[in-house]
């Protein structure tokens, strides 16, 4: 098998023109013949090139509103033929078919129809046929046929034909073949998926998931392991798709506790309140609501100075030049926020390590979706956690019930809880977490670490006492015994949110009684591995 192969042929067949008149421009120069089908044919005609349609090769015209119009053996022959097989060449010869040495196809826009909501039919409408069976007998064929899926490839694809006089290597048609797959691979994933929702199958028997290459990363977790990172293709605002105005590349750490941080601060909504979260290895040390993000970044960060440091910030709202100017005063990783003025951007200019990335604006805590976790041998599918708590679904379950203002802490320390790792505790007082504990074996000693975060955060502001005085707790999950509770006591906490639904429930309510709590059911848990 000869490694290089010529380009005389193409089919050209593509929904996304972009690139197409320059493309076949530079395709005709070279002597290529140019196939083509319904808009795009029209499109290269309109440029002035030369165009054959399929129809005048398959002898059949396209029919059924365009549903038929590649499915041929004119085509898949000259798609699949071996050009170094007697027999395959002779069945080409005896039908007339023509060799085909490229195929450029961009599929129907099926995953852009769904993302705007169009109905059922028309979402059906938008299922390319001929395309992925065209891919997929190119790809099949990559000894000899070159099969482009991406406009990002053309140019790729002209350097090629420029350095090898109008032939391609086997190592780029390689290439181009397993993205041609990953391609189709991707669309079917969106097409099944789409379905299952749309016929409300929470488990299919088979399942499937894609993404598309946004970034390699310098390294994973560690620095021995590799890493990118990949796009689903959905809207959602977040680090996905987020610009980066300064700073260094994301790494992978970066990403994923970015995505936390900004997950957490939607929680919050920004006509309310202003709101900003500090993360640090995937857990806030520090989340608060102010009347000024000023005021709500100061709060959070007060929560425990130390852990901040070389952490991530999220706003709720616009970042402004005055909550810019008091972020650059430690060392900080990213900034993301829903939008960031000119004054606050020059600011962060002289921060050259500092990434801003900024959004159209939150993310929806109450839309659906799904979490993927890798196993061994497996994946764990699940309906994302967007689960909500207000006021109205909250049970007092002790004898003394919660003011207004501890209600409000109560809530505010439950949201925060939603993002921390479990085992969860935080202590909440006037709008900010003044204690979290995180990801402990026992909820016993989360409710320990949290007050002793806040006891030493009391030395650092000179105050007093902890702030964990006279504060709200929230607990993840229910205390399977009063001994977790009773440490929160300790700490100073007067009220306490909690799921609920131990089968001590009696014995931890007779024990919030006691010590003069005030104690509210939530009847959900927002466990978080």
């Amino acid at each position: 098998m000869t490694d290089l192969h010529p380009v005389r042929r193409a089919l050209l067949s593509v929904s996304d023109k972009t690139g197409l008149i320059e493309l076949g421009k530079a395709l005709a120069e070279r002597g290529v013949e140019l196939l083509s089908t319904g808009g795009t044919a029209k499109a290269l005609r309109d440029a002035g090139l030369e165009v054959r349609d399929v129809s005048e090769i398959t002898g059949f015209p396209e029919m059924m509103d365009g549903r038929v119009k590649t499915l041929h053996p004119m085509v898949h022959g000259g798609l699949l033929a071996l050009r170094d097989n007697d027999s395959h060449v002779a069945a080409m010869e005896e039908h007339g078919i023509g060799a085909i040495d490229l195929l450029v196809v961009n599929l129907y826009p099926f995953e852009a129809t769904v993302a705007k909501g169009a109905d059922y039919d028309t979402c059906i409408e938008n299922i390319d046929i001929g395309g992925p069976a065209m891919i997929r007998a190119a790809s099949k064929n990559h000894a000899f046929v070159n099969v482009v899926v991406d406009v990002q490839d053309y140019d790729a694809l002209l350097a090629e034909l420029a350095a090898n006089d109008g032939q391609t290597s086997y190592a780029f048609r390689q290439g181009l073949a397993q993205t041609a797959y990953a391609r189709t691979a991707a669309y079917d994933t969106a097409v099944s998926n789409w379905m299952a929702d749309a016929l409300a199958t929470d488990a299919p028997r088979r399942r499937a998931f894609a993404g598309e290459l946004k970034q390699t990363l310098r390294y994973g977790e560690n620095s021995h392991q590799q890493a990118a990172f990949y796009t689903d293709g959905t809207d959602r605002p977040g680090v996905a798709t987020a610009v980066q105005h300064q700073g260094k590349e994301l790494s992978y750490n970066n990403i994923n506790d970015t995505d936390a941080a900004f997950e957490l601060v939607a929680e919050f909504n920004p006509a309310d309140t202003a709101a900003c979260a500090i993360i640090k290895h995937a857990n806030p040390c520090g989340v608060a609501t102010g009347a000024t993000l000023l005021d709500a970044y100061k709060s959070a960060f007060d929560c425990d100075r130390t852990s901040a440091f070389g952490g991530i910030v999220a706003l709720n709202q616009p970042l402004d030049a005055e909550t810019a100017q008091e972020i650059t005063g430690i060392f900080t990783e990213v900034v993301i926020a829903p939008g960031a003025s000119d004054e606050a951007k020059e600011i962060f200019a002289a921060k050259k390590n500092l990434r801003l990335l900024t959004t159209e604006g939150l993310p929806d805590v109450t839309a659906g979706g799904k979490t993927v976790r890798q196993v061994a041998g497996g994946l764990l599918v699940q309906d994302k956690d967007n689960g909500f708590v207000g006021m109205d679904d909250l049970k007092v379950v002790t004898k003394k019930a919660p003011t207004d203002e501890q209600m409000r802490d109560l809530l505010f320390a439950w949201k925060v809880a939603k993002h921390v790792k479990s085992n969860a505790i935080v202590y909440v007082k006037d709008g900010a977490t003044v204690g979290v504990g995180a990801g402990q074996m026992s909820r016993v000693d989360s409710a320990l670490i949290a007050a002793k975060k806040a006891e030493r955060m009391a030395d650092v502001l000179g105050l007093p006492q902890p702030l964990t005085i006279g504060s709200a707790v929230a607990s993840d999950a229910f205390f399977p015994f009063p001994d977790g509770l009773m440490e929160a006591a300790e700490a100073g906490a007067t009220c306490v949110i909690q799921p609920g639904g131990s089968m001590r429930d009696d014995e931890v309510i007779a024990a919030a009684d006691e010590a003069g709590l005030a104690m509210v059911f939530t009847g959900m848990r927002h466990f978080r591995h």
